[in-house]
C-alpha cells in the first residue's frame, strides 16, 4: 500500500501500458518510434524556420513557435516513457517521477489550451482590423499573452498534483501508459472527491474559457468575412484561419472524447487510445497541418532545402 505525504515519496508504481496486447509491443515501438521523430523534427524545425527567417517575425509565427514547443515537450514528456514500457520488462515508475510526469504533462496542455484560444484572437486582429494588426499585436502584448498562459497552465497543474498528492494509494498498478489523472484516482485506496471535483472545476473552467475566446474570435470573423465583396478577399481570410481552425478541432476534440468516456474497466483501452492520440499523434499533427496549409511556411522550407542542395553540390 502506498500512503500519502512522504512515505510515498520512495514508492513505485507499475504502468501496464499496452501489455494485454504482447504481440504487438514490438510493431507499436516502431510505430510510436516512427511519430515521435516525426514530431522533434517538425516541431524543433518549425522552431528554427520561424526564428531564421525575417519574413516571419510576425505575431501569428511568434505563437505558432511557441505551439511548436509545447507540442514538442508535451510529446517529450510521455513518449519515451511508453517506448521504454513496450521494449523491457521493468514497467515501474517511481511516485515522484510519476508527479513530475503529471505536472509537466498537464502545464503544457493546458497552456496550449489557451495558446490556441490567443491565436484565436491573433486570427480576429488580422481579419477584422488588418490595418492596425501590427500596432494592436505589438511584440509587448504577445509576450504578455504567452507568458500568461504559460502561467496558468503551471498554476492549475500545481493545484491539481496537490490534490493528487493528498491521496493514499493501494496497489501500485496503474491500467495505463502514462500517469494520467483518472488512471491515478483509479489506484486511490482514499477519498478521492477533492480530487475529482478540483480536477471538474479546473477542467471545466479551462475549456469554458478558451472555447469562448475562440468561439467569440471566430464569430467576429465570420461577420468580417460576409462583408467581403471579393471572392480573393474570401479565399484570403478562410485560407488565414483554416490551419488554426482544424488544429482546435482536433485538440478540443480528442480532449472532450477523452474525458467524456465514462471511467470502467471496458473503456481504458479506448482512454488510452485516446490519450495516445492526444498526447502523441497531435504533436505529431500540428507542424503538418501549419506547414502544409501556409504558403509562407513551404516556400521558406523549399528555399532552405534549394539552398542546401546547392551548397553541397557546389
Amino acid at each position: 500500500m502506498l500512503t500519502e505525504g512522504n512515505e510515498s515519496a520512495g514508492a513505485t508504481f507499475v504502468l501496464l501500458g499496452f501489455s494485454e496486447f504482447p504481440h504487438l509491443q514490438a510493431p507499436l515501438f516502431l510505430v510510436f518510434l516512427a511519430i515521435y521523430t516525426i514530431t522533434v523534427v517538425g516541431n524543433l524545425g518549425m522552431i528554427v524556420v520561424i526564428n531564421i527567417i525575417p519574413k516571419l517575425q510576425t505575431p501569428m509565427y511568434f505563437f505558432l513557435s511557441h505551439l511548436s514547443f509545447l507540442d514538442f515537450c508535451y510529446s517529450s514528456v510521455v513518449t519515451p516513457k511508453l517506448l521504454e514500457i513496450l521494449v523491457v520488462e521493468d514497467r515501474t515508475m517511481s511516485f515522484k517521477g510519476c508527479m513530475t510526469q503529471f505536472i509537466f504533462a498537464c502545464t503544457f496542455a493546458i497552456t496550449e489550451a489557451y495558446l490556441l484560444a490567443a491565436m484565436a484572437y491573433d486570427r480576429f486582429v488580422a481579419v477584422c482590423n488588418p490595418l492596425l494588426y501590427t500596432a494592436a499585436m505589438s511584440p509587448k502584448l504577445c509576450a504578455l499573452l504567452v507568458a500568461g498562459t504559460y502561467t496558468w497552465g503551471a498554476l492549475c497543474s500545481m493545484i491539481l498534483t496537490y490534490s493528487l498528492l493528498k491521496l493514499s494509494y493501494c496497489g501500485p498498478t496503474i491500467n495505463h501508459f502514462c500517469c494520467e489523472l483518472s488512471a491515478l484516482l483509479s489506484v486511490s485506496c482514499s477519498d478521492t472527491h477533492f480530487s475529482q471535483m478540483t480536477c471538474l472545476v479546473i477542467c471545466t473552467f479551462n475549456e469554458v474559457c478558451s472555447l469562448l475566446i475562440i468561439l467569440a474570435s471566430y464569430v467576429f470573423i465570420v461577420v468580417t468575412i460576409i462583408k467581403i465583396p471579393s471572392t480573393g478577399g474570401l479565399r484570403k481570410a478562410f485560407s488565414t484561419c483554416a490551419s488554426h481552425l482544424t488544429a482546435i478541432a482536433i485538440f478540443h476534440g480528442t480532449l472532450f472524447v477523452l474525458y467524456s468516456v465514462p471511467k470502467s474497466k471496458s473503456s481504458w483501452l479506448f482512454i488510452k487510445v485516446a490519450t495516445v492520440f492526444y498526447s502523441i499523434v497531435i504533436p505529431m499533427l500540428n507542424p503538418l497541418i501549419y506547414s502544409l496549409r501556409n504558403k509562407d511556411v513551404k516556400e521558406t522550407v523549399r528555399k532552405l532545402i534549394h539552398t542546401k542542395l546547392l551548397s553541397h553540390s557546389v
